[in-house]
């Protein structure tokens, strides 16, 4: 299958203005003020958030792989939170295509598997 460009698709990435905040279980288990923000036509806004701003012990790498082809390969974590563990709720294009490096070394996360995403302005506490 033929890889198209994202560009093509009308996918964007730009840097958030705001703190981005991911919460499970009463934990926060990301917490950061240089997320991405990927828009694609046709879904939400999504928050791709660079990997030094999540708390990795909460995290469990999967065997899911999935292929996109403006983007590239996404590998799978699920995360745990006291008793709770949510699978395959992270993602990550460790390499991908080069018009989407932009977003290699960070993570995304469903916004349905998790307690919240919060985007608050940049001097708020947590």
């Amino acid at each position: 299958m033929a890889r198209r460009p994202a560009v093509d698709a009308g996918i964007t990435v730009t840097p958030n203005p705001k703190r981005v905040i991911v919460r499970l279980g009463g934990a926060i288990v990301a917490d950061t003020t240089r997320a991405l923000v990927m828009r694609a036509p046709g879904t939400p806004d999504q928050q791709y958030i660079p990997r030094a701003d999540v708390d990795m012990t909460h995290l469990i790498r999967t065997e899911l792989v999935t292929h996109c082809p403006y983007k590239g390969d996404a590998s799978y974590w699920s995360i745990q939170s006291g008793p709770r563990t949510v699978e395959n709720v992270v993602w990550s294009y460790e390499t991908p295509h080069d018009d989407m490096a932009s977003i290699a070394g960070y993570l995304a996360f469903y916004t349905d598997r998790v307690d919240a995403i919060e985007e608050r302005p940049l001097d708020s506490p947590r």
